[in-house]
């Protein structure tokens, strides 16, 4: 049998890519104040800046588009959509939102306050910004494994459940609900383990928390227990994903990741108590009940998107392209967090550029260095993005600097892979070049996503 797993799909629709020169690419850099989210995107050779929304919908997505009922209220689309995930989750209730950082802001609204603090294995940034917003302590807890990148272990997005507990202990009566999120994206788009889901879950139960998922990577999750539990190898896809959300109370997600959708996102509730309170919410912030955001032909296309999402021979290809980028840079010497995750590859941008000072930076550098090398997009997962500047001008730093290389579902090539592992590996030779940024301008919150840098 060969050992190469090919792409389970044909490519029917192309799309150019725009060859930039280096000159180029240092000047659109520099316009664009040393933040790659500033770029064009037709001025990108590889976008892997994020796989959210950025992927390419199959052929029967395309044809249930045309499908999409857009009537304003009780749209036939939504049934379906309703349908499909109440098939999936097992939860009674259903929210749509255009996508998971609204789904969040709609969910905490109606059930957090200022003072509150949320326990999670690790906050991405939407979530930890609209927690914040609200006054709200988001904590991290997870494992110490998930804090060292080159630590192996099969579950490195485990939360700790001793520190979960002596939290639950301390902040009781500050907490309105305990988090987890699958896959942990904030630490190498790393697993959870089923043991650990219905260990929390028991926790939180322990302590009478309500229980809310971070879902939008969870088929992902539901693969690498099959692959790595005990006892899972013989259960399909969506037997593991139903045990997973049965211990849940409730989700939010955003669709744009393994919804398989370019828009959209959700929050299934298990019970009514907050129901009303999330769409009073939903109305004033998204659009009636029965759209929340979305035309009806978003709708029938992640009704489609999800259950693709979940198909065995995809998710496996899926967790392989990510192993293989990750075997190219072992050969190379370049630091990665280990073992890949599902969606990304993250480079250790410590082990690349070891000498830099950490107040200049060196993921955001690290990723600068990729896009001017290479025409490489990725994000920083590091000081700027889980940073913060204090009133007093101080910074406090993260505890990991990662560039997140976030791979488009359906999209990319293996030769664009192979490309990238060279462009990667040629940084990693002109290190010592590579130059460190200061922040120059920034907002109060999520400010990697529009802060402006200059060169130190």
């Amino acid at each position: 049998m060969p050992k190469t797993l090919i792409e389970p799909f044909r490519i029917k629709s192309i799309e150019p890519i725009r060859m930039t020169t280096r000159a180029d690419r240092e000047r659109l850099l520099q316009e664009a104040r040393l933040n790659v989210f500033k770029l064009r995107a037709e001025d990108v050779l590889i976008d892997w800046l994020t796989d959210s929304g950025t992927g390419a919908m199959s052929s029967r997505q395309w044809g249930a588009i045309m499908e999409g009922d857009e009537s304003y209220a009780g749209a036939r689309s939504y049934y379906r959509l309703e349908k499909v995930i109440q098939d999936i989750t097992g939860m009674a209730h259903f929210v749509p939102t255009h996508q998971g950082r609204a789904a969040e802001k709609v969910l905490f609204s109606a059930i957090a306050r200022d003072g509150d603090v949320v326990p999670n294995n690790c906050h991405f940034d939407t979530t930890r910004g609209n927690l914040e917003f609200l006054g709200v302590t988001a904590l991290d807890l997870v494992i110490a494994e998930g804090l060292e990148p080159a630590a192996l272990h099969p579950f490195k997005g485990n939360i700790d459940l001793e520190r979960a507990e002596e939290v639950l202990k301390k902040d009781g009566p500050r907490i309105p609900f305990g988090m987890l999120t699958i896959t942990n994206n904030t630490g190498g788009g790393q697993p959870v383990s089923m043991a650990n889901i219905r260990a929390y879950a028991a926790l939180l139960k322990k302590y009478g928390k309500p229980f809310i998922m971070d879902v939008c990577r969870f088929s992902e999750n539901a693969m690498f227990i099959k692959m790595r539990e005990p006892g899972y190898e013989g259960a399909s896809i969506p037997e593991i994903v139903r045990e997973m959300f049965s211990y849940a109370d409730g989700a939010t997600m955003s669709a744009k990741k393994d919804g398989m959708v370019n828009i959209g996102g959700f929050i299934v509730l298990r019970s009514d108590e907050w129901l009303d309170a999330v769409r009073n919410n939903l109305i004033m912030m998204e659009g009636f009940p029965t759209y929340g955001g979305l035309a009806g032909r978003d709708l029938e296309a992640l009704a489609v998107g999800l259950v693709e999402g979940m198909d065995e021979d995809y998710l496996r290809y899926r967790l392989r392209t990510a192993e293989y980028l990750g075997e190219k840079l072992d050969a190379a010497g370049v630091g990665f967090v280990r073992p890949t995750g599902g969606h990304a590859v993250y480079i250790d941008a410590r082990s690349v550029l070891p000498d830099m000072p950490v107040e200049h930076y060196p993921a955001w550098a690290l990723c600068n260095a990729l896009y001017l090398e290479g025409g490489i997009r990725g994000v920083e997962i590091g000081s700027v993005m889980f940073g913060k500047r204090g009133d007093d001008g101080r910074e406090s730093y993260h505890s990991m600097e990662l560039v997140r290389l976030a791979f488009p579902r359906r999209m990319y090539t293996q030769s664009h892979f192979d490309y990238a592992a060279e462009v990667i590996a040629e940084v990693k030779e002109k290190a010592a070049s590579i130059r460190g940024v200061k922040i120059t301008r920034q907002p109060k919150f999520l400010r990697h996503f529009t802060c402006e840098c200059a060169w130190v």
